[in-house]
């Protein structure tokens, strides 16, 4: 291992007189009292918003329902080169993202994040990300996200600041931004004033431990195969019955761990 004050290599490009402040890409958009404000800390700040400056999440952000910041790791970074990682104590592949560094930003990020929003540190060993944290995360004022790269972050800034380790699920990923954006994205939705139709989210997969039953639109009619009678009929009590059960159905063949847990 090298000396932990002398970077062995560069990873990423020069930046000669650095701007550490977090980036705020609301766009110049008036924020509104109790909006909802997300702080990203990330090697590669030019993908975001990404996918969520689009459709309802993009409109949200330009009106000021909520509010995304990027904090740039590299900014943070050590020496002429910026560096943000060094190799593992203890010897092994890979490189590690420096304590130092990651202090530093996680410093700047929550000097600008909403007070009390939890630190997530987004990793394939953390707990796994689900529909009831989503809801959490929703009520909370914000969340300040870390984007993991290379083979990780050094243990003692996740003691230290007793940030949440959050995985999307079992695999592994080049990095956490795809994963950051997917959990605001979950948590978004569920704020108020996000989706067209607040019933949208009460009836979906997840919302009541079940997954969603079979949607059908027009067409009524599509290579040979038609809406089941019983959702044309105007019966809402019986349409509702049929839902229930085909989503009880479907929950038990495909999921039978969430089965499981809806029936305990």
């Amino acid at each position: 291992m090298s000396d932990p004050d002398t970077p062995t290599r560069s990873h990423g490009r020069k930046s000669a007189l650095p701007d550490t402040r977090p980036r705020d890409l609301m766009g110049g958009a008036e924020r509104r009292a109790g909006h909802w404000h997300v702080q990203v800390i990330t090697l590669l700040p030019q993908a975001f918003p990404g996918i969520l400056g689009h459709s309802l999440t993009g409109r949200a952000l330009a009106d000021g329902l909520w509010s995304l910041g990027v904090t740039d790791l590299r900014e943070h970074g050590i020496g002429k080169h910026r560096n943000v990682d060094d190799t593992p104590a203890g010897g092994g592949a890979g490189m590690v993202l420096r304590a130092d560094v990651m202090g530093a930003a996680i410093d700047a990020a929550q000097s600008v994040a909403a007070p009390g929003s939890p630190l997530i540190y987004l990793s394939p060993r953390g707990c796994r990300f689900d529909q009831a944290m989503a809801q959490d995360l929703a009520q909370a004022p914000g969340m300040t996200l870390i984007c993991g790269r290379f083979e990780g972050l050094d243990e003692r800034v996740i003691d230290h600041y007793g940030a949440l380790e959050v995985s999307l699920g079992d695999f592994v990923m080049t990095g956490g931004e795809i994963a950051a954006q997917a959990m605001i994205d979950a948590a978004l939705r569920l704020r108020p004033g996000i989706l067209g139709n607040a019933e949208s989210a009460v009836e979906e997969s997840h919302s009541s431990g079940l997954l969603e039953h079979p949607q059908y639109t027009r067409p009524a009619e599509w290579q040979g195969r038609t809406i089941p009678d019983i959702l044309m009929s105007g019966n809402h009590g019986e349409i509702a019955k049929w839902r229930r059960a085909q989503a009880e159905a479907i929950t038990r063949t495909r999921r039978p761990d969430l089965w499981a847990r809806h029936k305990a």
